[in-house]
């Protein structure tokens, strides 16, 4: 038996009220500025992240047992700055020049052992259908009949991922459809092939000599546990980004490129450190609205949307409570009645 939540719950703000609204319309209202690459503040951002990494593992090298997961969270959250740096040059919004933001971007995603060509590609593919049902790549829910014809097996994983386990979700994202570059055509192809070559490499030549210097107990402790601290931040910013139960998705012949930026986007607020460390990645209407707007101008273009759409605007905060309405009532999907839930 599943729970229903019915289009007319939703509340107050539903997408005929910006139904004629185009992205142009939306860009119109920023000042150039907001859409300008400073070189001093994206590398003040890698220049923090990276001291802030290093701090990290100084802590996990000199401090007690009992410290260590302290430590693990404070350099996981580090390493998730990179991977947002590493976005903005996938975007572009790092620098002007585009081998700047390959190279920057493959170091950064590196530590984290992501090929950075096609999560670039299937990132950008992701926002050109944010919430349209059955080509969203990210966190998309399962229809009710898609979920009905998978076996016990398939059913108990779908589960864990969209229940409480949910921080596992980017793991198994990033394994199975980031490293075949046989998926990919043309020019994306040689590109995808080289960053999973990249990262294969950086594996080879980094897992060896970590387990020769610092032993098993070290690979688990310096790489395996930062690198699921990364994990717990990817998953949650990432469903919590476009999922909750007033976020529709829509079939294709339905869907409005503006009203699923808008309004399919979530502003959450997390801890003030978890922002800062992470570059405001939670700031991420905006970034719906023009990916070339770099992070450090997120904030700005955010006020900007709220004072012309605000009530549009969809703002939470991270919390058990929020995590619980995810993680137990937007399981399934159907196109009448939105999301269900599992009924255990």
């Amino acid at each position: 038996m599943t729970a229903v939540y019915s289009k007319e719950a939703f509340g107050k703000n539903t997408t005929s009220e910006i139904s004629d609204l185009r992205l142009k319309d939306i860009l119109q209202k920023m000042p150039r500025e907001i859409f300008i690459r400073n070189p001093r503040k994206a590398w003040t951002s890698v220049i923090i992240n990276v001291l802030m990494v290093g701090l990290g593992y100084f802590g996990i090298a000199v401090s007690p047992w009992y410290l260590l997961p302290l430590f693990w969270v404070f350099t996981g959250t580090a390493l998730t700055g990179f991977f947002v740096l590493g976005h903005d040059c996938g975007h572009r919004s790092f620098a002007k020049r585009k081998w700047v933001n390959n190279l920057v971007g493959h170091i950064l995603f590196l530590p984290l052992l992501y090929p950075f060509h096609s999560w670039r590609i299937l990132h950008n593919y992701h926002h050109a259908h944010t919430n349209k049902l059955e080509h969203d790549n990210a966190w998309q829910p399962l229809k009710t009949e898609t979920y009905g014809s998978f076996g016990a097996f398939g059913q108990w994983i779908y589960r864990q991922v969209r229940g409480w386990f949910w921080w596992v979700g980017s793991i198994g994202h990033w394994a199975l459809l980031h490293f075949d570059w046989r998926k990919f055509q043309g020019k994306e192809r040689q590109q995808v092939k080289f960053s999973v070559l990249f990262v294969l490499a950086g594996a080879a030549i980094g897992f060896p000599v970590l387990f020769a210097t610092v032993g098993v107990w070290g690979v688990i402790k310096f790489w395996l546990m930062p690198w699921l601290g990364y994990h717990f931040w990817m998953s949650t910013f990432t469903i919590v980004h476009h999922t909750t139960l007033d976020i529709p998705f829509t079939a294709p012949e339905e869907w409005h490129e503006a009203t699923a930026q808008l309004e399919g986007t979530v502003h959450c607020d997390y801890p003030r450190w978890v922002e800062f460390l992470c570059h405001d990645i939670n700031v991420h209407v905006p970034h719906h609205i023009a990916s070339c707007i770099p992070s450090y101008n997120l904030r700005a273009a955010h006020q900007i949307i709220k004072e012309n759409w605000g009530n549009s605007v969809k703002e939470r905060r991270f919390s058990l409570a929020l995590m619980k309405e995810i993680a137990q009532e937007c399981h399934l999907y159907d196109e009448n009645s939105n999301y269900q839930s599992f009924k255990t």
